[in-house]
């Protein structure tokens, strides 16, 4: 007998309608649990994301698993997926646990924000990574990038082994701190540890209680809650300190609350709008919401790219005179038009995100009930959706496992790799996708480029970081090398 659950209430909501014999839940495979805890122990904290891939490759693109009492269904179709995301928010959103954890560490901002709180937030932060704004800011990235450069050469002058992802760290803090938040933070040319120490223990912390049995931090905080917490207020005290000096710029030049010049401006002048829907938690959870994803997922995505082209010298050479040819006697990109010319450039970020996705998994949860996928999925269910399965499927690309820059440059806007009606464009989805597409993915793209154009054009890179090391994915919420730590020898 066919089944069919209820239909949206939105007539917008794409590719839902019923099929001819939809599955339930119950119906679907997945790993064996234990009673009660399911499959909770099954699922290393570091390497979920690997664990969740392995049972693709067993159970197929539709399976489920559980937690306790949580059930979840992944899918990891690339139709499918696109699906979920475009039917944001009306028929997904933030699962109540993401929200709860973030709301629970502090102000949730934009991220884990739904309904509408990110409808409100979203003009706002959508406004301060517009192409016209990062082309006015491009001046103070290139200062950024020039401090970046001249840490680099003390190090490589010293034939010091350094730790090239905590450079890239600082270097994206610094650029998103002086876009959004308008102010020089110097993370760069500090020695001692910085903001980030306190920044990199968030995601962790989200993602040991996103999967959690139960809320336990609620009733008892083990050593790792409690040095969490520490972290949080230091982060707290930073962000209220930095609403205020926005508000004293504010106070000082009135005129800067017609015509706010970064986002954080932006949203105490919202906040201090007579009716405004806006509180003094939506702009720290903001202000917080965007040093974490600058910190961490750019930074991720070019430790990867770095680490993948050194072990294709091809695709480094190539790299390497194109950014010759951009910047001439420069030593890395001094005019935003000397970046646009970065087309293979381009072509190796978007590679690495194939290949390397900083969330390789994302998770969305049901407003209502609905059908994806063939599935019945009950309103409440959350679905996992699986970015990299599909784009690494030697089924749908050939060398599907190999980083070729080379395949993004196809003619016909990359539909000459068309292959079962989905191009490598559409099923590469680093930044999401629908209305909740990452508004920082413009910025994070221009970094890429600046930071690897610069690294390109001074720098041979030579891997120190021991074999076991090397291909280590260390997951948690966001997804980086375990290690990438290099020797810098400069060109002559």
């Amino acid at each position: 007998m066919d089944r069919c659950p209820v239909a949206h209430a939105s007539a917008s909501h794409e590719a839902l309608a019923c099929p001819t014999a939809s599955l339930r839940i119950e119906d679907l495979p997945g790993p064996r649990g234990w009673p009660w805890i399911g499959n909770a122990l099954q699922l290393e904290s570091n390497a979920t994301h690997r664990t969740l891939e392995a049972w693709q490759a067993r159970y197929g693109d539709r399976y489920r698993f559980r937690v306790g009492s949580r059930t979840f269904v992944v899918i990891s179709d690339p139709d499918a997926i696109r699906t979920v995301l475009r039917d944001r928010p009306e028929g997904f959103q933030r699962s109540k646990r993401l929200v709860d954890v973030f709301s629970e560490m502090g102000p949730p901002g934009l991220f884990a924000s739904n309904g509408d709180a990110w409808i409100a937030q979203r003009s706002l932060v959508m406004r301060a990574f517009d192409p016209a704004h990062l082309r006015g800011y491009f001046p103070t990235m290139v200062q950024v990038t020039g401090r970046l450069l001249e840490r680099w050469r003390r190090a490589a002058a010293r034939r010091e082994e350094i730790d090239l992802l905590a450079d890239l760290t600082r270097y994206t803090v610094d650029v998103v701190a002086g876009l959004a938040l308008g102010i020089d933070i110097n993370t760069i040319e500090e020695s001692g540890p910085t903001v980030q120490v306190h920044l990199d223990a968030v995601f962790p912390t989200v993602q040991r209680r996103l999967f959690a049995l139960f809320p336990y931090w609620r009733y008892l905080k083990l050593p790792a809650d409690r040095a969490f917490d520490r972290h949080a207020r230091e982060l707290d005290r930073m962000v209220t300190g930095l609403i205020a000096e926005a508000r004293q710029r504010l106070a000082d030049e009135p005129d800067r609350r017609e015509h706010p010049t970064n986002l954080i401006e932006s949203l105490v002048c919202a906040r201090d709008h007579e009716g405004s829907r806006f509180t003094d938690r939506d702009v720290a959870g903001n202000v917080l919401t965007i040093l974490l994803a600058g910190e961490d997922t750019t930074a991720h995505s070019l430790a990867w790219m770095v680490r993948l082209l050194a072990r294709e010298p091809g695709a480094w050479q190539r790299a390497h005179e194109e950014v010759k040819q951009a910047v001439g006697d420069a030593l890395f990109p001094i005019a935003y038009a000397q970046i646009e010319q970065l087309g293979y450039l381009d072509a190796c970020a978007h590679e690495t995100m194939r290949l390397k996705p900083v969330a390789p998994v994302q998770g969305h949860q049901a407003v209502q009930p609905t059908v994806v996928d063939g599935i019945e999925i009950p309103a409440g269910t959350v679905v996992m959706c699986l970015v990299r399965p599909a784009a690494v499927d030697v089924h749908r690309w050939p060398d599907a496992a190999r980083f070729a820059p080379e395949r993004w440059l196809q003619e016909a806007a990359h539909e000459a790799n068309a292959v079962q009606g989905a191009s490598i464009r559409r099923i590469s989805v680093p930044f999401g996708g629908g209305p909740r597409i990452c508004p920082g993915r413009q910025l994070a793209l221009l970094e890429i480029r600046m930071a690897a154009a610069m690294l390109l054009r001074n720098f041979r890179v030579e891997e120190l970081d021991a074999p076991q090391e090397r291909d280590g994915e260390h997951f948690a919420f966001t997804m980086r090398p375990r290690s990438l730590r290099v020797r810098l020898a400069p060109l002559d």
